[in-house]
């Protein structure tokens, strides 16, 4: 299943068409009604912890599309487990 992007893929758009992709996979799995999945935030200072990086990376991440993230009032929130799939991403071996 594919869900058409118009325009660049912004992480906004990303992480709602995750979210709509996630939430089509639970209907086909179960009769219950349709509910989003649990999905934990983070801030972005929780998420520079994480990574050991300074914040002002992350908002480089984010800001880049390289890491989907919600914005929340002036904040944004970023989930947990896009940062853990990044990470996976971001091995390469040397040399």
């Amino acid at each position: 299943m594919s869900i058409p992007l118009v325009g660049k893929p912004t992480a906004r758009r990303v992480l709602k068409v995750a979210v709509i992709m996630a939430v089509k996979r639970e209907e086909g799995r179960r009769d219950d009604p349709p509910t989003l999945p649990q999905v934990k935030f983070l801030t972005v200072a929780e998420v520079a912890t994480l990574m050991r990086v300074s914040k002002m990376t992350v908002y480089r991440l984010v800001h880049g599309g390289d890491l989907p993230a919600v914005r929340v009032g002036k904040s944004f929130r970023v989930p947990e487990k896009a940062v853990h799939e990044y990470l996976q991403n971001a091995y390469f071996d040397a040399g």
